[in-house]
């Protein structure tokens, strides 16, 4: 299994959104209260909330996007920056085949049936690491292209 800064954050105890979106930040040596950012990521774990929705792991990586390269203060810049998001977005997608955390999962985290299945699952293992390192190292390679 791949590993990198954000599947060591996941490691400790972060959930998907938190631990790429705190490696992505340390990555780029943006200066960031470590107690913050895990408030303001956290409740996208699951697909927002255990919904099932975009997972957390790309969100993290898209909040990173917009703390480092910030939104710019003309149009080409805010352009510049969406483009960003969304050229992630097709990357995570062509690697993971989708961004949903239900069809990544294959589990309606709505039911409290199927959390306690992701509990007993290697389902973290299988899916969820290697999602949150997929992430981390697209976004890190995103980022690090000359503008």
């Amino acid at each position: 299994m791949e590993t990198n800064r954000a599947t060591e954050h996941m490691a400790n105890g972060l959930v998907c959104a938190e631990s790429v979106l705190l490696a992505t930040c340390q990555e780029f040596g943006l200066e960031v209260d470590e107690t913050v950012i895990p408030k303001i990521a956290y409740t996208f774990a699951g697909g927002i909330g255990n919904t099932g929705s975009v997972c957390g792991a790309v969100a993290g990586a898209v909040m990173a996007i917009g703390l480092i390269k910030d939104r710019g203060e003309t149009m080409e810049e805010m352009m510049s920056v969406l483009g960003l998001a969304a050229e992630f977005r097709k990357r995570f997608e062509a690697e993971m085949s989708t961004i949903s955390c239900r069809e990544l999962t294959g589990l309606d985290l709505t039911k409290p049936d199927e959390i306690e299945e992701l509990m007993k699952s290697d389902i973290a293992q299988t899916v969820c690491f290697p999602a949150v390192a997929a992430a981390h190292r697209l976004v890190v390679d995103l980022l690090k292209q000359p503008s």
